[in-house]
């Protein structure tokens, strides 16, 4: 670089090589400084993107845990509603297996008040005809006297 246009009062003003090339390296660190802070900044963002790519890794096994857990539990209620249902349909089963025995037992206990009565009339009979024979017998006492 020429310094022939710059006055001579300002080339004492004006650094020279060495000073220069200090600056330069100051610039060149602090370049380097910069791209040291980039190259940590882009660092920590890929640690961080690591982090939440573990992160919602973690969430979506949770996330299918639960959604196992819940098929679990939908599978349970429905084995339970189906239990329920056989136990209601047992129970309206059972319900006219006790009715019909209500009835049967109705009608033995009919038959057995029936059976009772015509004992009674057969007794009443019976109790008729020693009668009639009590009186044959005291007649035929009474003639032979």
């Amino acid at each position: 670089m020429s310094h022939d246009h710059i006055p001579p009062e300002q080339h004492a003003q004006q650094p020279g090589v060495p000073e220069q090339a200090e600056v330069s390296r100051q610039d060149a660190g602090q370049a380097d400084g910069v791209s040291e802070e980039y190259r940590r900044s882009a660092e920590s963002a890929r640690n961080e993107a690591e982090r939440f790519r573990r992160l919602a890794e973690e969430a979506r096994e949770v996330r299918d845990q639960h959604r196992e857990a819940l098929e679990v539990v939908r599978g349970e209620r429905e084995r339970l509603r189906e239990a329920g249902e056989t136990a209601r349909v047992a129970g309206e089963a059972a319900r006219g297996a006790a009715e019909a025995a209500r009835h049967a037992a109705m009608d033995a206990v009919s038959a057995t008040a029936d059976t009772l009565r015509a004992t009674l009339d057969n007794m009443q009979l019976v109790e008729d005809m020693r009668r009639t024979l009590r009186d044959i017998r005291d007649v035929n006492k009474l003639d032979s006297n």
